[in-house]
């Protein structure tokens, strides 16, 4: 099933396919605000209430799966990439960065909703030129992002689509911020929950959060992302910037996050492809209900880095497109 539905005030897509439900917003991202299985209750997603919507509005980054454009920060809000200067604005006075990106907030179109026998699935579209000037202003290229939300029996399946209508040679860099609920299934506690990840060395980052480009191996306390799982939240803060290593799951390589509630058995899986080559977990000071995983096609501030490509920086021609997927489903088979 799909409907339009008033979402605390805000017009949302509601769509459903047995065992999942999902809400998204597209005047404000086209994020997901709300991804819940049904027959065990788990609300995947940190959901704004309606006492939040303000805050929703301002910071969407910390509720449901906001889409990062760039991910993470730019050092000086500003990079030169074939001779162009792209300058953004500094959203971080403290540190002289720019984070995050714009296209978090930005009003998408539903373009189609599709009813299937074995899946539903919405598409949002935003197009970027220069009379939607909040990107156009600090990223010149005229270009089209295409998020497609399937729901079926296995759970999420995001695929998000960038396609270069521009002239020139387009830097395409993405992630989300993903915050997924601890606890997310109905009585669980926090201590219960342990979280891993597909992390296989530490990057270095200076007082300015930004990547000195020293690796490290895991310390101590990020060793068992590999392992038995970190506890996510209820103790100290984190905020790591991590290089992707698959984990194996099932005897398959798996690239991505699994939190899991160890008294319910219960777990949260959260797959990203091959596009993600780095990540950064942050928990946002560790008292709050909800963990991030946050995947990223390249590491933070990649295009000012020694050897931009090495970390991840890509760029797509004129009528090329760069597409990469996502996949949030609960199991209780790990």
């Amino acid at each position: 099933m799909i409907e339009r539905i008033d979402f605390n005030g805000v017009p949302a897509v509601h769509f459903t396919f047995q065992p999942y439900e999902a809400i998204m917003v597209p005047s404000v991202g086209a994020n997901v605000v709300k991804l819940k299985h049904l027959p065990t209750g788990i609300e995947i997603l940190h959901t704004p209430t309606a006492e939040e919507m303000g805050n929703f509005k301002e910071r969407p980054q910390i509720y449901g799966l906001p889409l990062l454009f760039p991910p993470n920060r730019i050092a000086d809000g500003t990079y030169t990439f074939e001779g162009r200067k792209y300058q953004y604005p500094i959203t971080i006075p403290a540190q002289n960065n720019y984070h995050h990106g714009i296209i978090k907030s930005e009003p998408f179109v539903v373009s189609r909703t599709t009813e299937g026998k074995e899946y539903v699935e919405v598409e949002a579209v935003y197009y970027s030129n220069a009379f939607t000037n909040n990107i156009f202003r600090d990223f010149p290229h005229e270009f089209c992002c295409r998020m497609i939300f399937r729901l079926d029996a296995d759970g999420l399946h995001q695929t998000t689509v960038f396609e270069n209508l521009s002239d020139k040679t387009m830097p395409v860099g993405m992630g989300f911020h993903t915050p997924i609920c601890v606890p997310f299934a109905p009585g669980g506690k926090t201590a219960d929950y342990r979280l891993r990840l597909s992390a296989g060395k530490r990057m270095e980052m200076s007082e300015r959060i930004l990547p000195t480009e020293k690796l490290f191996d895991l310390a101590p306390a990020e060793a068992p992302l590999r392992s038995e799982g970190i506890t996510p939240c209820g103790g100290e803060a984190i905020e790591w910037a991590l290089v992707n290593e698959p984990l194996t799951l099932q005897g398959r390589p798996y690239n991505g996050a699994i939190l899991t509630d160890t008294a319910k058995g219960l777990s949260v899986c959260y797959e990203v492809d091959q596009n993600f080559k780095y990540w950064t977990l942050w928990n946002n000071g560790g008292n709050v209900p909800y963990v991030c995983p946050e995947p990223q096609s390249w590491a933070t501030n990649a295009p000012n880095l020694s050897d931009p490509k090495a970390y991840g920086f890509q760029a797509i021609a004129p009528g090329e497109t760069f597409r990469a997927s996502t996949h949030l489903f609960v199991t209780d088979k790990l």
